[in-house]
């Protein structure tokens, strides 16, 4: 390991490791060796780290990290740089920085990539730190370039009140779009519209391509979450030369698609998965975080809603109650 760290470090810590696929009684603290940084990594000390919903996918055995990643779930965490490997430029020891991982968040040590660190915005708690990357690549590299929602165009979220979802609204009216969402009560469509949605949809009680067509003309860009049971909708939602993002698949992964509507009216369908990226890549992202939308995050323009922060070894109750659809924002775990 390289020589650049701050003092000794421990042998061991604790993490919540995953006993065996099942429900979030499965999630068990452990002592592990901490952790070595390699050439182009950091080890961070972990204050708090993200709870997001592939965790409970990976912890049901129906997402497995990506080989080489740690078994650890956790896709993101914030803390303080101990140790820095070979071919680091920034950050360095003693720096305050939230990450992206593809996996290692949940325990009181973590390496990551140094170009997947970004700078801890200032005047900022530990958690909402945590809270950050995961939904801040997803939106970016999904809303402003795979979906380029530009100013004055409109942005329909699904999913609004989620960590993902209630970001992409802050972000998308920052940068001056006007902002649909859909959600699953009326308590979460009122958090939408605090959030800076000029609409939001209880998709329990109103079909959302009626209301997207009826109230907006039709939307540019669609974040989807849902995937399978959307899709005809989603299509008559959108505008001609819209654009269908598809981020996670929690109504199914197929349905079918009326091809002549896509071709007549000149429309886009795609999707991303962030977790399986090359480095570069999403050290290239994290570079278009820093500077198109640090500058709001320091402004507080932009904030991440946290619904509730647990204690490391409280990891299970987290994960029931995102699993419960009960929360609106992010859960973080606190070390």
């Amino acid at each position: 390991m390289s020589s650049r760290k701050t003092g000794e470090l421990p042998r061991s810590m604790r993490v919540v490791a995953i006993r065996e696929p099942g429900e979030p009684e499965v999630l068990e603290v452990r002592q592990q060796p901490v952790p070595r940084p390699g050439p182009g990594e950091v080890l961070i000390r972990v204050a708090a780290a993200g709870v997001n919903r592939p965790d409970c996918l990976q912890r049901r055995g129906l997402y497995p990290p990506p080989e080489g990643a740690s078994e650890i779930p956790g896709l993101e965490a914030s803390g303080t740089v101990v140790a820095c490997g070979d071919d680091v430029d920034w950050p360095a020891p003693g720096d305050h920085v939230c990450a992206l991982l593809t996996g290692g968040g949940y325990a009181e040590y973590c390496v990551a990539p140094g170009v997947q660190c970004l700078p801890w915005p200032s005047g900022w708690s530990i958690a909402e730190a945590a809270a950050l990357p995961e939904a801040l690549f997803t939106v970016w590299s999904n809303v402003f370039e795979r979906g380029a929602l530009k100013s004055g165009e409109t942005l329909l979220v699904h999913g609004g009140a989620s960590g993902i979802g209630s970001l992409a609204i802050q972000l998308a009216h920052a940068m001056d779009a006007r902002v649909l969402a859909t959600a699953g009560s009326d308590e979460k469509t009122a958090f939408c519209t605090r959030l800076g949605a000029m609409r939001a949809i209880n998709y329990r009680q109103e079909r959302f391509a009626e209301v997207a067509r009826r109230e907006a003309g039709g939307v540019d860009v669609i974040l989807d979450i849902v995937g399978g049971g959307y899709l005809e909708d989603n299509l008559k939602s959108l505008r001609e030369d819209g654009r269908l993002v598809v981020i996670a698949v929690l109504g199914g992964p197929r349905d079918e698609i009326n091809l002549a509507r896509v071709m007549m009216r000149r429309l886009t369908v795609t999707g991303s998965t962030l977790r399986a990226r090359p480095v570069a890549e999403k050290g290239r992202i994290a570079a278009a975080l820093r500077k198109h939308v640090w500058p709001l995050l320091e402004d507080r323009r932009v904030v991440p809603v946290i619904q509730q922060t647990f204690p490391l070894h409280e990891a299970a109750a987290a994960h029931s109650l995102l699993e419960a659809n009960a929360a609106m924002g992010k859960c973080v775990l606190v070390t």
